[in-house]
């Protein structure tokens, strides 16, 4: 674990401190959480260069449907970071019964340099087990030159299986604009195992429609189709 991403850690973990008594209050709701993957992966992609890293985030929620949040986990992708950095922020509720709705906005920021930081807005429904969520940017896209406007589709569905597990399908659309030998499909099938009292274990199979590089790495395929395992306790 690289000492940067041990300090943001550190730093969960005394946020979580300071604001326990305005979690208390029934209307709010203080968590965090802490993991780790076999590989991080992001729409389909790699940013550990396959190797596993651990992970962290902090989030506030309103009864209202307000909510904000930040999140942590180390990557190899970029030259310059070795720390993903998000913070997020957004609103949800329902525009009729079983209908739900979640928009929000989410900042991309990697410690060290400035050249892949993104922000996107978002837009997601919910209804039964389906979601569908669309996300775009409103700068370049993770460095890529006169990228801003590129769009993610994201169609997924969280299956009940009883006893714990939920079995999730998901299919995604990454549309690059200005640079379509850039945009792909990912594909990822989960299965998901809620263990009680916060811990759950997550095993996918994850591919992407085609073998990427970043201009800003020398991975040389951040892509290739695998299983990726991770485990989160959520306090």
């Amino acid at each position: 674990m690289s000492a940067t991403l041990t300090k943001y850690l550190a730093l969960f973990a005394l946020a979580a401190s300071a604001f326990s008594t305005g979690a208390a209050l029934a209307e709010n709701t203080l968590s965090y959480n802490i993991g780790a993957v076999s590989d991080y992966r992001y729409r389909g992609l790699s940013q550990t260069n396959l190797k596993p890293t651990a992970q962290a985030g902090l989030d506030y929620a309103h009864s209202s449907g307000l909510y904000v949040g930040t999140w942590a986990s180390g990557i190899k992708w970029l030259k310059d970071s070795s720390v993903e950095l998000d913070i997020y922020g957004g609103y949800k509720g329902e525009i009729t019964k079983g209908l739900g709705y979640d928009l929000g906005v989410l900042r991309y920021q990697y410690p060290g340099t400035s050249a892949a930081n993104t922000t996107e807005l978002y837009g997601a429904l919910t209804y039964g087990m389906l979601t569908a969520k669309y996300s775009q940017s409103t700068t370049n896209l993770f460095g890529t030159v006169n990228s801003k406007g590129s769009g993610y589709l994201d169609l997924s569905a969280t299956i009940d299986l009883g006893n714990g597990l939920s079995l999730v399908p998901h299919v995604g659309r990454q549309m690059v604009k200005n640079s379509s030998d850039f945009s792909y499909n990912d594909y990822a099938l989960s299965l998901t195992k809620d263990f009680g009292k916060g811990l759950s274990g997550t095993v996918s199979y994850v591919n992407v429609s085609k073998n990427l590089v970043s201009s800003l790495t020398s991975s040389k395929d951040m892509g290739p189709a695998r299983l990726v395992a991770g485990v989160k306790y959520t306090f």
